[in-house]
């Protein structure tokens, strides 16, 4: 080796040694840079959730505030309705006095008027048995029009028990009346629950497979009427694809007897039976998510009811904080339920009426806890977080394998349903929906359009007011319901 080449080598030597070296330091800059990004997100989160208590205070001290302020108003309403109260009670009895100081003179004036031989014989006369009582023929004061009679009568009615009327309670005992006490079974129920589909959106489909010939217009035709019952774009190309593939197969000519085919296509979308909840051990929680008017306190009014005829002991969770009147109106369930129910004030920070409710839930030996959630549009962002935050600490809490979220969607808002579904999920993992007030759209085909484009399994169908009317969903029953002649 010459001495050239010693020094070559030596020179690429400490070239390599620099360039590990630049590489070792690139790597120390990309871990520090690393570090001081985690650092920061670290930082950032902090302070987002010391921003958060920090209204989630504020939101409390205003509600507390505006309490205090109604309460002092309600003090100055009954003080003025009092004094209102007794001046026109000072009023009443003094036209009371003088009408009756009236009607005594009037009388006085009749009985001057009868000599002591009319007095003797007007007894036998006039048929009057005892003495003291008014002969017939002498006209009373006339009191029907006078402010006397007018307090008369007040006074009657202030006698009478005051009668309210529990609009609510009526509500209350027909949704919680047992099955047994309904007369219907559960199959005719569903029948009747799901007419205005049947009518609205399989008798158009009929009418569409009534046509001569299965040409391109009925195609269109099928497809128009699905897309109008809210199938769904893409559950709707599916089924109109495979129903060309079985004429081409079976070399089908007369649309009715594809008719028997499209309704076994519709049984496939559907899928297999989904237990609302699974057997458990323990301590389940069931999340409830959804807008508001979608049904989601009463659909927790009738799990409780459901699960405690099993022999669950259940308590409920007041989540919704954000609604006037929601709270109290989970209480009056849990009462008419006789079970408790966990919340707080109203305005009060939702993931800590869950974290409360799960430590409850423990300590009481709960089997379901069930709890509510404030009802928001799906566009609302920072709603949705906070949801977010609701989910987080229940998983902590109680322990992920043991919550499971329900979404509840009203089949009356169509596609808006579908959306809503699409959000939520994205949200929070929505493990099964229940769709309420079936009975009351003739689109049902939002049931196909949610089990084919998000695979959500439908778990509980609303076709009813009554807690019986809150069925498991049966695919093979409801088709059987949804096509059924009478």
């Amino acid at each position: 080796m010459s001495i050239f080449d010693f020094f070559k080598r030596d020179k690429d030597k400490e070239k390599d040694k620099e360039k590990e070296e630049d590489k070792e330091k690139e790597q120390d800059k990309d871990k520090e840079q690393n570090k001081e990004q985690d650092e920061d997100k670290q930082q950032e989160e902090k302070e987002q959730d010391d921003q958060d208590k920090e209204q989630d205070k504020e939101k409390g001290q205003d509600k507390e505030k505006e309490q205090v302020k109604d309460k002092e108003q309600d003090v100055v309403k009954e003080q003025d309705y009092q004094d209102k109260e007794e001046l026109q009670g000072k009023k009443s009895e003094q036209q009371t006095s003088n009408q009756h100081s009236s009607a005594q003179k009037l009388e006085d004036k009749k009985s001057e008027e009868l000599t002591g031989q009319e007095k003797d014989s007007g007894l036998k006369e006039s048929g009057l048995k005892e003495p003291g009582l008014k002969k017939p023929g002498v006209k009373e004061p006339d009191l029907k029009d006078s402010s006397l009679q007018e307090q008369l009568n007040k006074d009657e009615n202030k006698s009478k028990p005051e009668k309210v009327e529990y609009q609510e309670k009526d509500e209350a005992e027909r949704i919680l009346q047992d099955e047994e006490d309904v007369e219907k079974g559960f199959f005719q129920r569903l029948k009747e629950g799901l007419a205005r589909s049947r009518q609205g959106f399989v008798d158009k489909v009929s009418s569409v497979f009534s046509r001569s010939k299965i040409d391109e217009d009925f195609y269109e035709e099928l497809e128009e009427t699905l897309i109008q019952a809210d199938v769904g774009v893409k559950a709707t190309m599916d089924l109109i694809s495979d129903l060309k593939q079985e004429v081409e197969e079976q070399e089908i000519i007369e649309p009715e007897e594809l008719y028997q085919i499209f309704q076994e296509k519709i049984r496939n979308i559907l899928g297999e039976n989904d237990q609302v909840l699974k057997p458990w051990h323990d301590l389940k929680v069931l999340m409830i998510v959804g807008v508001n008017g979608s049904g989601k306190t009463t659909t927790i009014a009738k799990l409780a009811h459901r699960y405690q005829k099993q022999g669950k002991k259940v308590l409920l969770a007041a989540g919704d904080t954000f609604r006037a009147g929601a709270i109290d109106q989970i209480k009056e369930w849990g009462r008419r339920l006789d079970t408790d129910v966990i919340s707080q004030n109203e305005g009060a920070d939702a993931a800590a009426v869950a974290y409360d409710a799960v430590q409850a839930a423990r300590s009481r030996e709960a089997d379901l806890l069930i709890v509510d959630t404030a009802g928001r549009l799906h566009t609302q962002k920072n709603l949705m977080e906070e949801l977010k935050k609701v989910r987080r600490v229940i998983g902590r809490e109680a322990g992920e394998e043991v919550v499971e979220v329900m979404l509840v969607v009203d089949a009356t808002t169509g596609q808006n349903a579908l959306n809503q579904a699409k959000i939520f999920n994205e949200a929070v993992s929505v493990d099964g929906i229940t769709l309420t007030k079936l009975d009351g759209t003739a689109r049902g085909g939002i049931v196909l359009a949610i089990k084919k484009e998000l695979g959500l399994p439908i778990r509980l169908i609303g076709v009813g007011e009554r807690a019986a009317d809150l069925q498991d969903f049966d695919p093979d029953k409801f088709v059987e319901a949804l096509f059924s002649s009478n």
